[in-house]
């Protein structure tokens, strides 16, 4: 590990814990800790949550996809990036106008149950552990790789830093370092795609023209098919990032941290702009990772490709650049897995202590404390989920989460804010639906069950082929939720119309009576 590698991870993590300390003087009430107050901007929250969105998954996974598959390899990113549309249109100012901290704010909005609170945190709780093991799992390979420690050790790091930021910080802290670390990661992933562009001539067709030929698989490189043949499974998987994303919970919560509807909406086209130019970018990382570096170092570093972006940066810039790149990886993670603590402890503290055991009774010290407290039981449990993982392929817990988000929580969404008749039956019907049936179709998916051993977690032959079951699951969902209300003959109109006004206006009865 050289000097300069050193200074870069030190640099970063100096920076995010002066932050944290900065945050930690404003963060004295539960807003403040769940919601930084809603003190945002638009173009502040707008790059928090282009931060929160792009994850290691994002960049060292998509680089990698790209430059192995090839047109295969982008299929996520247009996955992530169509996601935000959805977000953009339909979730994202009613999501607003109707919560407080969390999803389940929302959704009790209309229908003030405690089953149905309880069951969206147990929906959030779900997404963040799965998708947490997968983020702690990628962060302890990375650190291990470049500093050479245990696994072990690199899992306790981050756990820690993680916990750091929620612990004392609270969103404020959160929210800052996920802008920072969308600010350096736009800055490497440009460097790195006009140093391959440069290589090119500056020509993205003679770019295009030479990768039909740079990689032993010729022209296929660049035509669908050369990873996905089913495509099935293929649809399947864009099901689940296209629809999941408007249901993730630690997305969902940077709504909660502006003024407005407004500036919520505002938030999310500077978010897709961010995430837009982004995903773009990743096609220079992969074909300058497949052309520069190769498809066997790639392999050789990681089996997944996940060291692609960083092995390219090696390539055209050097130790510098390699150093950089890295440092900002490991940034990528720990703003990632620091809003889905806080999400998580907000399901824990806000939903179930606060409002189900305390019924709503609670003061702001007592609030503040239970969120501290659920932010530490969180980071505990993925902690140890984690260090029992390293063995374990854990690509697919990620496309899980977004396919538990879009069975569980995208259904519920859209049935609260659009079916008059829906009730209180529908909404838990809808979440325990679309919850269920995702993990038990992904416990007979190939990602559990392949006839090689090593391939997967057990050896044996799969139940279904689909390597993500959301085009099973998210109808599913949708379905629970419809006959669910039928089966009820719950009914208030007069609620549904409140929530429908407030949904879209912001203005609630109670604004308009005083």
């Amino acid at each position: 590990m050289s000097f300069i590698a050193i200074f870069f991870f030190v640099a970063i993590v100096g920076l995010t814990l002066i932050i944290t300390w900065w945050a930690s003087k404003r963060t004295s009430s539960a807003s403040d800790f769940y919601t930084a107050g809603g003190g945002l901007t638009g173009w502040q929250n707008g790059l928090a949550i282009a931060g929160d969105y792009l994850s290691a998954a994002s960049f060292l996974g998509i680089a990698g996809a790209v430059a192995l598959f090839g047109f295969d390899g982008f299929f996520f990113s247009i996955g992530y990036l169509v996601a935000y549309l959805v977000v953009l249109y339909i979730v994202a100012e009613p999501l607003r106008n109707l919560g407080k901290f969390t999803l389940a704010d929302m959704i009790t909005a209309r229908f003030n149950n405690s089953k149905v609170r309880g069951t969206a945190a147990l929906s959030t709780i779900t997404i963040v552990l799965f998708y947490m093991i997968a983020q702690l799992v990628g962060a302890g390979a990375l650190i291990q790789l470049l500093l050479g420690i245990d696994y072990w050790v690199a899992v306790l790091i981050v756990g820690v830093m993680m916990t750091t930021y929620v612990l004392f910080g609270g969103m404020t802290a959160t929210s800052w370092v996920q802008i920072i670390k969308a600010c350096l990661l736009m800055l490497g992933t440009v460097i790195i795609s006009f140093l391959v562009l440069k290589e090119f001539g500056f020509s993205i067709s003679t770019m295009f023209t030479e990768m039909s030929t740079a990689t032993d698989s010729g022209a296929a490189y660049l035509n669908p098919g050369l990873k996905y043949t089913n495509g099935i499974d293929t649809i399947s998987v864009l099901i689940a990032l296209v629809l999941g994303t408007a249901g993730l919970p630690h997305i969902l919560m940077r709504f909660f941290t502006v003024k407005d509807a407004k500036t919520a909406r505002s938030s999310v086209i500077w978010a897709t702009w961010i995430v837009g130019l982004f995903y773009v970018l990743t096609i220079f990382l992969g074909f300058g990772a497949a052309a520069f570096v190769g498809k066997e170092d790639i392999i050789a570093a990681n089996a997944a490709g996940n060291m692609a972006a960083p092995l390219l940066a090696e390539a055209l810039g050097g130790d510098i650049l390699f150093s950089f790149v890295c440092a900002v990886a490991f940034a990528t993670i720990l703003a990632v897995v620091a809003g889905l603590v806080l999400s998580g402890a907000s399901a824990l503290s806000h939903d179930i202590y606060g409002q189900i055991i305390k019924k709503g009774k609670v003061t702001e010290k007592e609030q503040v404390l239970a969120a501290r407290i659920g932010s530490i039981t969180i980071s505990i449990v993925s902690i140890l989920l984690a260090l029992g993982a390293q063995t374990l392929n854990v690509a697919f817990l990620v496309s899980l989460a977004f396919c538990i988000a879009g069975s569980a929580n995208l259904p519920v969404i859209i049935y609260t804010i659009y079916w008059k008749r829906f009730n209180t039956a529908g909404a838990v019907t809808a979440m325990l639906t679309g919850l269920i049936s995702a993990l038990i179709l992904v416990a007979v998916s190939p990602n559990v069950w392949n006839p090689v051993e090593g391939k997967a977690i057990f050896v044996g032959n799969p139940l279904i082929m689909l390597t993500n079951p959301a085009i099973i699951s998210v109808p599913l969902g949708f379905l629970g939720g419809f006959i669910g209300t039928l089966l009820s003959k719950e009914t208030d109109e007069a609620k549904y119309r409140e929530v429908d006004v407030k949904a879209n206006t912001g203005i609630s009865v109670q604004d308009v009576s005083h």
